[in-house]
């Protein structure tokens, strides 16, 4: 089947020199996406559910959809051309005059944080998903790290607590 797509989740993102990396994938396979920092952080903010005080652009596109009357159905990244990735957003529209779809080209960048902001499928046609390398692997190492960072983190925090906490004790009688 030509339309045959496939369910991905984004697994995890990563800082890098020129952007972020972006690991998409499932329980068999992920793969990586390029994009600007700018795209990275609003994916971010977006998996952690953290919302800006002032509207950010993707904010500002599902506004919009919201007041025309549509909403996104799915993203479907759909090709994928030395090393650049393509996406189509799927648009319904439903009113009294009866219901549409409409679909849109667009960066995957875009299309994840639309995605992830409406809790909607992120799909990727086969011939892309087995097209990619698998990077699963890679992405196990980059979460641990991730892991250890945050435990150091959150241990050098503790040990700041612990010693501002010893200074107070000394000032009291």
């Amino acid at each position: 089947m030509a339309n045959e797509v496939v369910p991905v989740s984004v697994k995890g993102v990563m800082p890098t020199t020129n952007g972020c990396a972006v690991f998409l994938g499932n329980d068999a396979k992920a793969f990586v996406i390029y994009v600007d920092h700018s795209v990275g952080n609003a994916i971010q903010l977006s998996l952690k559910g953290i919302r800006k005080e002032r509207p950010l652009t993707h904010d500002l596109i599902g506004s919009i959809l919201l007041g025309l009357g549509a909403s996104l159905d799915h993203i479907v990244i759909n090709d994928v051309n030395d090393g650049t990735f393509f996406a189509r957003l799927l648009l319904r529209m439903e009113n009294e005059l009866g219901r549409k779809i409409i679909e849109l080209d667009a960066r995957p960048s875009d299309s994840i944080v639309l995605a992830l902001q409406g809790k909607r499928p992120i799909l990727v046609a086969r011939k892309v998903f087995d097209s990619v390398d698998d990077m699963s692997e890679i992405l196990e190492r980059v979460l641990k790290q991730q892991a250890q960072e945050e435990n150091d983190d959150d241990r050098e925090d503790d040990e700041e607590a612990d010693e501002s906490g010893e200074e107070e004790g000394k000032d009291k009688p």
